[in-house]
């Protein structure tokens, strides 16, 4: 598959201070520049000049950025966009700070994605040479995730995206939610790129909304950790930490100061291009989502930004 990983989340906040804070000081992120009003921040263990993106004007997602395997297959995928029926534009180079030339679309779903190959490569906090498993200035107040992971947006038609995905780019099916085994509508989808469990999902609901974007931790240890920090720094919970029944995942999902919603992950299983999807149906969503607790709280469903 030609598009690797999510690169890139951007998105918006209404209070840009409080949401600074929170990134650096709970999240645990390193804030590598600041230009034209956006902030960019990564993780310790990501190369690429930045994993996350903010600014002012509101909530929600700008954009998202997936990183593909070269410059020659953005070519490529500019066409396949089009012949889709999908307008697409060039970005140049350093139109997104540290990033290369790039493609940009407007999905079904009315979200912007861009694709790119190139970008700056800052390094992790612990190298490449002789490293240590974890950087020794690694915050011991913040959750200090090791790399974003994924994010999971509402659109009012699942399939069309689904289609766009895996037709388009190449992505496969790991999960899906329907109705019943007797109607197959697309209620959520859950797609890789790489060997994880998922690189994006897609939950039936409004266009263009936010659900969550989720950063990596390694271990159930680490989210038990990250829920004492959550706690400590009085971050309000949305839910967990619990198991998700799709991907077998551990998580805490948790509101920013502004309303964005963010989870930590870990666990899960790796995916293969020959990977069979895994159906859930709308009986047993309450399991699927999560499996200990088996029923989803009405916020978890309708908080969208």
């Amino acid at each position: 598959m030609s598009v690797m990983r999510l690169g890139y989340v951007h998105t918006r906040e209404s209070d840009l201070d409080k949401a600074i804070d929170y990134y650096i000081n709970v999240l645990g992120l390193e804030e590598v520049a600041q230009q034209d009003g956006k902030h960019y921040f990564k993780c310790w263990d990501e190369y690429d000049h930045h994993s996350l993106v903010v600014e002012n004007g509101g909530l929600g997602l700008v954009k998202m950025g997936y990183k593909v395997a070269s410059s020659d297959e953005l070519s490529h995928l500019e066409k396949a966009i089009e012949n889709f029926g999908l307008p697409v534009t060039r970005v140049s180079a350093g139109e997104n700070l540290g990033i290369g030339q790039a493609i940009r679309c407007t999905l079904p779903s009315e979200h912007v994605l861009e694709l790119y190959a190139e970008a700056e490569q800052s390094g992790t906090q612990v190298g490449v040479l002789n490293p240590d498993p974890w950087p020794s200035d690694r915050p011991s107040g913040a959750i200090g995730p090791d790399r974003l992971d994924h994010l999971l947006v509402t659109a009012a038609d699942v399939q069309t995206n689904v289609d766009f995905f895996t037709r388009v780019l190449g992505f496969r099916m790991s999960e899906r939610i329907i109705p019943s085994l007797d109607n197959e509508e697309l209620l959520a989808a859950f797609l890789f790129c790489s060997n994880k469990a998922h690189d994006i999902a897609f939950v039936k609901g409004s266009n263009g909304k936010l659900h969550h974007f989720a950063f990596w931790l390694d271990s159930w240890n680490d989210i038990l950790r990250a829920g004492d920090i959550l706690g400590r720094n009085n971050v309000q919970i949305d839910f967990g930490p619990a198991r998700h029944g799709i991907t077998r995942g551990t998580t805490i999902y948790f509101l920013g100061p502004n309303g964005n919603r963010n989870e930590v992950f870990s666990g899960g299983y790796m995916t293969y291009p020959d990977f069979p999807s895994i159906t859930w149906t709308a009986d047993q969503v309450g399991k699927a989502i999560f499996y200990i607790h088996r029923e989803v709280h009405e916020r978890f469903n309708k908080h969208v930004t």
